[in-house]
């Protein structure tokens, strides 16, 4: 066998991945950097999700509705979803200017977009004024799918599933935080009379959060600016693109780095709709969909009183169960991931977690069925909650690994702020219908006891055969762009 051949041409067929590539080292994390961008990353759930704590409030104070309680929700939602709303409509296209002027010129506006948006949402006295504020920072954040690609080209095969099972922690941390602070601050001249006096918080009830969530999103931008690399090849600093010492064909590197990444910046969309693009991306969008619903259903469910099929807990109760769904998801992920994808393959990793989806479905009419049976929230339901939790968690480990295999999708590393933009666009798009639509299905179902009140369970158990189908449609190994 000739050893010194030159490296043949891939086929559609020959393996991406050679059978021992599993095997080699790790390379080592540039673990600044990574914290830098995880850092960026918390700042985009609490920016978003901060208002949830007093929407509702601010809406009935706004005279909206016209005393109409029924009303609140519909305009709180309608507040809501604009933000992801706008987010798809044009996060694709920073990422696409992401592959031209660079990964820190976005995140840059992004960030002072989104600080300028959320002061503005602060300063809003009417329905129309907190609409224009809530699009801005939807119209200017592009960030979430730039930061994805950052990551993706600061890692190769051997340490992508360490980073990308940090990510769900990151934002989840964001989730937390953010409504936290909404909650506590809202409204400070009630809490805190002494310190808040001044008629301008009476005029301004909800400015307070607004201000500290962009406190805290702001010293991100000299970390971002001065501490931060560009990751884009043709956007790099000389040092970063010159020749490497040992590596003989420096002309053929140079083509690679400028040549190639400008002939894929200009690359029409239309030509990366190719189905090993596609079909991650369409697992990513129907994944976003369930677990968007799933979030939605819960506290639904947990609120719904006992007659109509519900647990009937109160907020102080339903509270503490969420909040240990969180943790429970973040530590494992933290813990787990990387070792379980290590060890079964991200193929096989994901065709198990999604599959989680379909019992935890069935466990929504096991406890009405219990509950209905024995009247009360017994041992029985407490131990249907916890086996539920368990499947949640493994099934939001498949967000980690979805992402693995879009980043994996790109055919050149430059071509991942569109492959990026193009997943988030259809996430943002999942998650601003699957609220609405979850909850409508909801008290369709109760409301004409399709069922047994239980339709709308069996609906996404069908949404769910059709993605565990798709994630087997998923390559079984993850194509290499470490060269």
């Amino acid at each position: 066998m000739d050893t010194v051949d030159s490296p043949r041409t891939a086929s559609d067929t020959t393996p991406l991945i050679p059978a021992g590539a599993s095997k080699r080292p790790k390379t080592p994390l540039p673990k600044f950097q990574i914290c830098i961008l995880l850092m960026l990353h918390v700042t985009e759930p609490i920016a978003s999700m901060s208002i949830f704590s007093y929407i509702n409030q601010l809406i009935r104070e706004l005279g909206i509705t016209g005393g109409d309680e029924a009303a609140v929700g519909y305009y709180a939602g309608i507040i809501e979803s604009l933000f992801f709303v706008m987010q798809a409509l044009t996060v694709l296209r920073w990422s696409r200017l992401s592959d031209r002027i660079g990964r820190k010129p976005v995140l840059c506006i992004g960030l002072l977009g989104t600080c300028i948006s959320i002061l503005c949402f602060g300063l809003s006295t009417t329905f129309w004024s907190l609409v224009v504020s809530r699009c801005m920072c939807g119209v200017l954040n592009g960030n979430v799918g730039v930061l994805k690609t950052m990551i993706a080209e600061l890692t190769d095969s051997t340490n992508m599933a360490q980073v990308f099972a940090l990510m769900p922690i990151s934002w989840k941390t964001g989730c937390f935080v953010g409504p936290l602070i909404g909650g506590m601050l809202a409204r400070p001249q009630d809490s805190w009379p002494a310190i808040f006096a001044h008629s301008f918080w009476s005029k301004y009830p909800y400015f307070l959060p607004c201000a500290v969530v962009a406190c805290l999103v702001l010293p991100s931008f000299p970390m971002l600016l001065f501490f931060l690399e560009e990751t884009l090849s043709t956007k790099r600093r000389p040092k970063l693109t010159s020749s490497t010492p040992g590596v003989s064909s420096g002309a053929d590197i140079e083509d690679r780095e400028v040549l190639a990444p400008r002939s894929m910046a200009d690359i029409p969309m239309r030509a990366l709709l190719t189905p090993t693009i596609i079909i991650p991306i369409a697992n990513y969008t129907i994944l976003c969909f369930l677990d968007i619903s799933l979030r939605t259903l819960m506290p639904l469910f947990l609120s719904t009183p006992m007659h109509l099929g519900g647990l009937g807990f109160s907020p102080s109760s339903i509270g503490p169960w969420l909040a240990l769904f969180g943790i429970s998801d973040g530590v494992f992920q933290a813990l787990f991931f990387a070792k379980i994808v290590d060890w079964l393959g991200p193929k096989r990793f994901l065709c198990i977690s999604v599959s989680c989806f379909v019992p935890v479905m069935f466990m929504f009419p096991i406890m009405s069925w219990l509950v209905h049976a024995r009247g009360i929230v017994d041992h029985a339901i407490t131990f249907v909650l916890l086996s539920q939790l368990v499947l949640t968690v493994t099934f939001g480990m498949s967000f980690a690994a979805i992402l693995m295999f879009i980043t994996a999708s790109a055919p050149a590393k430059n071509a991942l702020g569109a492959i990026n933009g193009l997943g988030q666009t259809s996430a943002s798009i999942a998650r601003a219908v699957g609220p609405a639509l979850a909850t409508s299905l909801f008290a369709f179902s109760k409301e004409h006891n399709l069922l047994n009140g239980n339709a709308v369970f069996f609906i996404l158990i069908v949404l769910a055969i059709v993605l565990r189908w798709l994630a087997s449609q998923l390559p079984d190994d993850m194509q290499e762009r470490d060269e």
